[in-house]
């Protein structure tokens, strides 16, 4: 076979190759904005209530799930007619069956006795309720609620200001909400792009445990790759016309002389 012969059979196959790279990458991308599309949906936070963990303006990508798959720790948006018949984003700090108080000796929030360790609390940016030196308590008031079954208990991350569960203690059930209000799981800020929001290691610990990651690490995963190969792809037209062009060059020379 000639030399123009396997440069024309290596010319074909890595057009082939570019061209289901792709098609595939197309696949991926889109496949990956589809699912994210039916799977998560953004939300604006309108106050600090959530400070640091979400500030006021931020957008999130909330991952639409059923009431009955939240666990403690869980970042949740709900509706509830007693909070105001608008989306609010807190903390599920308790869940049906529970008794949440605060706070210890050592100035912590307990589910069932058991002291919680939030650091979320004390992370960068959040609040001091009793000075600089000294971390915060969890809450400025005590309190103490039992959870009904079917109810989860909400505290915002900044509780100096966060109008949340302990605003609604004389209400029935205690201030809770119930699961059926809850709409989604808060995954992530997008923007700006803080990057995922973790389940607490503290409620991990705690019976029932946490919930699992959702797919957004997948997802965005697939739209990466998806660029990857399409771009990829895209670019071995033009480069293998310049190879082409300068192993000609040579060819020409010769020719000339």
């Amino acid at each position: 076979m000639s030399g123009s012969g396997r440069h024309d059979g290596r010319g074909r196959l890595g057009n082939t190759l570019s061209n289901l790279a792709v098609a595939v990458g197309c696949v991926l991308f889109l496949g990956g904005f589809a699912w994210g599309a039916v799977v998560y949906k953004p939300y604006t936070v309108p106050t600090d209530s959530m400070t640091p963990t979400v500030n006021a303006g931020d957008r999130v990508l909330a991952e639409r799930v059923d009431g009955g798959d939240v666990r403690r720790g869980d970042v949740v948006v709900f509706t509830d007619s007693t909070w105001g018949d608008v989306p609010m984003v807190k903390r599920v700090v308790g869940v049906g069956g529970d008794k949440v108080a605060c706070c210890d000796k050592d100035g912590r929030l307990t589910v069932n006795g058991e002291p919680v360790e939030e650091p979320y609390l004390h992370a960068k940016g959040a609040s001091s309720l009793i000075g600089t030196d000294d971390k915060a308590p969890a809450s400025p008031q005590d309190f103490t609620a039992d959870v009904p079954e079917g109810r989860i208990f909400v505290l915002g991350d900044e509780r100096s200001t966060s109008m949340d569960s302990r605003v609604h203690l004389q209400d029935p059930g205690q201030g809770t909400v119930p699961r059926s209000a809850v709409e989604a799981r808060v995954d992530a800020v997008a923007w700006p792009m803080n990057g995922m929001i973790g389940r607490p290691a503290a409620f991990a610990a705690l019976p029932g445990g946490v919930s699992s990651e959702g797919p957004l690490p997948l997802q965005v995963g697939a739209l990466l790759v998806g660029v990857v190969l399409i771009l990829g792809g895209a670019a071995h037209g033009p480069l293998s016309a310049r190879s082409a062009r300068k192993a000609e060059r040579p060819k020409a020379s010769a020719g000339a002389h």
